[in-house]
């Protein structure tokens, strides 16, 4: 395959993403990877769970290529097993998962043409046959939205931002101007406080 085949450039932006979510807990303690920090529990290596366990149905089951590793939470019948660690589950356990994980489904990736049917059985039946080119296009847009909401969760635990390792996609401002923009947004939302939430029509 050369720079320009399709599929090289879609596995290109679904590896970019996974390495991102790894990138985010870079630096931080255990504590910091693992605590809840919205009201519905978002946590950094929560997220890094939840997309590996994502990524191996939908580059396995999908395509008859289950991922042959046992997972410790499949057995769980909690609501939201999925989005957190449990103590006895490590951090390197959790990061050595998710890159078996590439490693399975890049081999899927390989393996098969862009329009190589599957089958997502937890979807909708109108929607259930795929081809593994809609399934890239759904991976990255999975890992993204996550990597976004690792982006977040990163800022506020210790302040690092960035898009990825090589470029970090920001302002070139030091402390005091981040400080006076992020001032200046507030200002000018301030003039708004009294309008309430805005309705459609």
């Amino acid at each position: 395959m050369t720079a320009q085949d399709p599929k090289t450039q879609l596995h290109r932006y679904l590896q970019t993403a996974r390495e991102v979510l790894l990138w985010k807990l870079e630096g931080l303690s255990e504590y910091d990877v693992r605590r809840p920090m919205t009201a519905t529990g978002t946590n950094l290596l929560g997220i890094v769970k939840h997309v590996a366990i994502v990524e191996a149905g939908y580059f396995g089951v999908c395509f008859e290529r289950p991922f042959p590793e046992p997972v410790l939470w499949e057995a769980e019948d909690e609501d939201n097993s999925d989005m957190w660690a449990r103590a006895d589950e490590s951090r390197e356990q959790i990061v050595d998962l998710y890159r078996a994980v590439w490693a399975h489904s890049d081999a899927t990736i390989s393996a098969l043409p862009l329009d190589a049917h599957g089958r997502v059985p937890w979807w909708p039946e109108e929607r259930a046959d795929v081809t593994l080119h809609l399934i890239l296009i759904h991976m990255i847009a999975e890992a993204n939205r996550h990597a976004g909401h690792a982006d977040i969760l990163r800022e506020e635990i210790d302040g690092a931002v960035g898009h990825r390792p090589e470029v970090d996609n920001m302002a070139p401002g030091d402390q005091e101007w981040w400080s006076s923009y992020r001032q200046r947004l507030e200002d000018v939302a301030r003039h708004f406080l009294d309008e309430g939430p805005a309705t459609s029509g």
